[in-house]
């Protein structure tokens, strides 16, 4: 403590740390919450894609099942037998590994030696398929009877079936697809239900998390769970079960987004632990499925970069009190040196050197003044030795004047030579200390930190470069592409190429491997290999590359395609992907220059709108296909002869 009190580079350097804590702090606080928002806008595209998938493969399940029970109802009216109605069940069941079983339950003596009911029934146990006509009961106040016969068409349902009547082992928990069967004078006959276990259907749904710890429900029209990990809460519980309006008012609203059939991503408090909630409907149902994603798991990457970022700020704001110390030591040297010098001069030793110096701030200000003094002093030291001379010699042609004047020359003169002799000596020593230490002053430790600094600078703009070499060669293309600089010139001298069709796609597709070489490529051509057209290739590559490019970008990196058709006097390059595509109210946007839809995604926005510049230049058009809704397909048309 003694020492910073007495060391003034000490306490500078506290200073300055004092000021740069809190402005260090703010800056990490910012980052920090900018990244924490990064992560949960990646969070949300990332389950909402897990979400989408999963969607898609419970639709095909359930498309597959209404496929299977709308090609067989037909058969109904003119098969009005007990044993008819029995083998079509059985086919059902027999020809759809889906699907669990199928009943087809008649309506009151539609068959009277049956009497009231009728309800021929096939179930899938294990590998082995049973073909039943079910014992009498009531199925008449059955859901699955009673939905589609009030609402007069095919619905989906779900049920618990408390007596087990299926023998299946899912604990009775059924999704039917219900549909009404007319003869010819649209009487009805019966229903036809086909049925699919929901525990099948919640392992196909959890086939893929998007983190560990993540897990889907899905709930029906009411907010029943009939998908949930918690089985105890299958058809026992719905999501607003013991929500407190006051507290849990999250749920409550999650509850009626998802029964209203909406889209969309809510953050929920789930049992004490805060989630991120994205949820969709299921098409042709009343059901809405979610996928709960805990924090933890969503911020977990975030909370382990704390743990380092932590002792890093520590460790950084030593950093800087050492290198603020030694800075600052470095900077007010010079006053240390002249504390020394006026130290000297206060002793009464007036031979001293202080050197001037080209720095401007207040510090070499200060030098240079006092530099000035000394020369002042020592010009005043002159006058007075000249003077003394002068006394001295008027003294010695007084000498025979008078005795006293004699004697008071003498002594004037003695005096005279003791000061001398005394400023002499010193003066010599102090010289020879000046010498050496303009010597130290003379070295070359500020060049070689000069050149050190360089180099490195050297080092890191070199990496630089070598990172961005290709995409800057893209960048300075497009741009090139974009202005009006030698287009014209370019453009006439390849218009009238003889150009493959066929070849050029197969080479635009080697230059996507390179790029995307895990994404699989359809090609299909209504020509043949020797069928040409009169364009540019180069502009033609370049038009084909970039949507192709887009293609792997953007898409959901599972599908590309591409097709070449022919019309009477052009031919079409269909380029076609598959993932969430484009939506309607952005596409008139992407082919302006400098725009972008994402402001979030890659690139200058420069792409598409040069592509369809180039097609318009060669007497074809690109477009956006608006009738393709499982991703984006871009139809490239030239003409087949300029």
């Amino acid at each position: 403590m003694f020492n910073i009190r007495r060391s003034f580079s000490s306490k500078l350097s506290i200073v300055l740390l004092l000021l740069a804590v809190p402005i260090f702090s703010a800056s990490l606080g910012v980052l920090f919450n900018q990244s924490r928002k990064i992560i949960r806008k990646e969070a949300v595209g990332r389950a909402n894609s897990v979400l989408t998938t999963t969607m898609q493969r419970v639709t095909r399940s359930l498309v597959t099942i209404e496929t299977a029970t709308n090609a067989h109802s037909w058969q109904v009216p003119s098969n009005l037998h007990p044993d008819s109605l029995l083998a079509i069940t059985r086919r059902v069941v027999q020809l759809n590994p889906h699907i669990d079983g199928c009943s087809m339950s008649t309506e009151p003596y539609v068959f009277p030696q049956f009497g009231r009911y009728f309800s021929a029934y096939t179930v899938r146990e294990g590998d082995s398929i049973g073909t039943v006509v079910e014992e009498q009961y009531e199925y008449f106040e059955k859901v699955w009877y009673k939905k589609p016969h009030d609402i007069g068409k095919a619905c989906w349902v779900d049920y618990y079936d408390e007596v087990d009547s299926l023998k299946l082992t899912l604990d009775g928990m059924i999704a039917s697809y219900s549909k009404p069967i007319y003869d010819d004078d649209r009487r009805l006959i019966g229903i036809i239900s086909t049925d699919l276990s929901l525990l099948r259907l919640s392992k196909d749904i959890s086939e893929e998390k998007p983190y560990p710890n993540s897990y889907f429900v899905m709930i029906d029209d009411e907010g029943t769970y009939i998908v949930h990990p918690d089985s105890t809460r299958l058809f026992a519980q719905t999501i607003f079960d013991g929500a407190d309006p006051r507290e849990q008012a999250e749920i409550i609203a999650l509850g009626h987004e998802m029964t209203a059939g909406n889209t969309g991503h809510m953050n929920v408090t789930i049992d004490g632990e805060s989630c991120l909630v994205c949820y969709q409907p299921v098409p042709g149902t009343t059901w809405s499925l979610a996928i709960v994603c805990p924090d933890s798991d969503v911020l977990a990457g975030y909370h382990k970069l704390t743990y380092i970022i932590a002792p890093l700020l520590v460790v950084g704001l030593i950093v800087i009190l050492l290198l603020s110390r030694r800075a600052v030591a470095h900077a007010i040297h010079p006053l240390n040196l002249l504390l020394e010098k006026t130290q000297t001069i206060a002793d009464g030793n007036m031979v001293v050197h202080i050197p001037f110096t080209d720095r401007e701030d207040a510090v070499g200000r200060l030098q240079n003044s006092f530099a000035r003094m000394l020369q002042s002093l020592n010009f005043h030291m002159g006058s007075v030795r000249y003077t003394t001379d002068q006394t001295q010699r008027r003294n010695e042609e007084l000498e025979k004047a008078t005795r006293l004047t004699q004697e008071a020359d003498r002594q004037k003169t003695a005096f005279i030579q003791n000061v001398s002799h005394q400023i002499r000596t010193p003066l010599n020593i102090i010289m020879g200390f000046t010498q050496v230490l303009g010597d130290s002053n003379g070295s070359g430790t500020a060049l070689s930190f000069r050149e050190e600094l360089s180099q490195e600078d050297a080092d890191r703009i070199a990496d630089t470069m070598s990172h961005n070499a290709q995409l800057l060669f893209r960048l300075v293309m497009m741009l090139f592409d974009s202005s009006d600089s030698g287009l014209t010139e370019e453009l006439n001298a390849h218009k009238h190429d003889i150009v493959p069709c066929n070849d050029v796609a197969r080479e635009v597709m080697i230059y996507f491997h390179k790029h995307y070489p895990n994404i699989p490529v359809s090609f299909y051509t209504d020509l043949t290999d020797d069928f040409c057209i009169e364009t540019s290739r180069l502009y033609l590559m370049r038009s084909l590359r970039e949507l192709f490019y887009n293609a792997g970008k953007y898409s959901d990196g599972q599908n590309v395609t591409i097709r070449i058709l022919r019309t009477d006097t052009t031919v079409q390059f269909v380029v076609e992907d598959t993932g969430q595509g484009i939506a309607e109210a952005n596409r008139d946007m992407i082919f302006k220059f400098f725009t972008k839809v994402d402001d979030l995604s890659e690139g200058l926005g420069l792409g598409l709108p040069l592509a369809k510049r180039h097609a318009r230049n060669l007497g074809g058009d690109l477009t956006l296909d608006a009738s393709y809704h499982n991703g984006c397909r871009f139809v490239l048309e030239l003409p087949i002869k300029l």
